[in-house]
């Protein structure tokens, strides 16, 4: 399911940068810019929606790989 958000984000990226004309380059995590290109859409919006929801699932995976279940 994780994989399936991260696919579909990219290609949203791509096809926003496809058709729409006149966008500025994205900076993942303020800091890294991409170019304004499709490709460049799509990597940005893959490893975003990737960082955002994956940090969380991974604590939440620990987290709950630690919880005593006896207690």
């Amino acid at each position: 399911m994780y994989l399936i958000l991260v696919l579909v984000t990219a290609t949203a990226g791509f096809l926003i940068a496809t058709f729409v004309e006149g966008l500025e380059p994205p900076r993942f995590l303020f800091l890294v810019p991409f170019p304004a290109t499709p490709l460049g859409f799509a990597a940005y919006g893959g490893l975003t929606l990737a960082i955002v929801l994956g940090i969380p699932l991974a604590l939440v995976v620990y987290v709950s790989g630690r919880i005593d279940d006896d207690a």
